[in-house]
């Protein structure tokens, strides 16, 4: 029997009391070794014994903000998962990705969907972006013992503010470092190992004021140009027909663009490439 429960199987009274409105406070109370950062580790660095996901880019659009991630996901120097997904919906109006150690960021992912859910409903109203922001960077902080072991995960958080006095300048984005420091970027940004490669290729091509389209479309071209020069970055597979995960977050909310519309792009740029293949 789980302790603290009465066995009458009643709940406890923090479960049914009015408490906080950040579900992580609440689970650091009555669960703490559910919380990743909570949980002991051995000795030593620990950054080779599980899968690692990169790259993930963001980019700001006309009314919205585009997010994409690579599907592949490295152990070493092997291939861990070929069509992992690390781009996700934080909630109805913003996106998340996650670079670092795959299981540590997928779970810190799930929990910050959570606390964004539980936030809303104790107060009947949505945090507003930059409150996103700032409780995705005190979740960071809480993994800083295991990161500094190696199992870092440092995610890359974007969204449509709908507070924004202009809906066309609506989109942001912001990036951390594994600290929780967060920092909003302007126009673009990318995180993971691709990510130098990826930025370069943004730094030539992004233009403000980008359709949607044009966005998810640059947001392919600098995974492929990441891919191209980083291993642990995987391109578009046609063989397998695994392609990046392309996100957006407008007004209308966040949408996952279909496998037939990302196949789409990709194929384009893969197209484009064998008549140029320097970009």
């Amino acid at each position: 029997m789980a302790a603290g429960f009465d066995p009458s199987g009643r709940l406890p009274d923090v479960f049914t009391n009015a408490g906080t409105s950040s579900f992580t406070t609440f689970l650091s109370r009555v669960a703490p070794e559910m919380l990743p950062g909570r949980r002991p580790l051995p000795p030593g660095m620990a950054a080779d014994l599980a899968p690692h996901a990169t790259t993930i880019v963001a980019i700001s659009a006309a009314g919205g903000v585009v997010m994409a991630g690579d599907r592949r996901a490295t152990m070493g120097n092997l291939i861990a998962q070929r069509d992992i997904e690390k781009v996700h919906p934080a909630d109805a109006y913003s996106l998340v990705g996650i670079a670092g150690t795959a299981g540590i960021g997928i779970e810190l992912m799930r929990l910050f969907q959570v606390e964004l859910e539980h936030y809303e409903k104790i107060e009947g109203a949505m945090l507003s972006l930059d409150g996103k922001a700032n409780r995705l960077a005190s979740m960071i902080r809480g993994n800083l013992g295991a990161a500094m072991q190696g199992l870092a995960v440092v995610p890359l958080f974007a969204g449509f503010d709908l507070a924004a006095a202009d809906p066309q300048t609506a989109g942001r984005i912001f990036s951390f470092d594994v600290t929780g420091g967060p920092y909003e970027e302007t126009g673009y940004d990318a995180i993971g190992s691709g990510s130098l490669f990826a930025k370069s290729a943004l730094k030539k091509r992004f233009r403000a004021g980008l359709s949607v389209d044009d966005a998810a479309r640059l947001a392919v071209e600098a995974l492929y140009d990441a891919a191209d020069d980083d291993t642990a970055t995987g391109g578009p597979d046609l063989t397998r027909r695994i392609y990046p995960v392309v996100m957006t977050a407008t007004a209308e909310g966040t949408r996952r663009l279909t496998d037939a519309e990302t196949a789409a792009i990709a194929e384009g740029v893969v197209a484009s490439r064998m008549e140029n293949p320097g970009g």
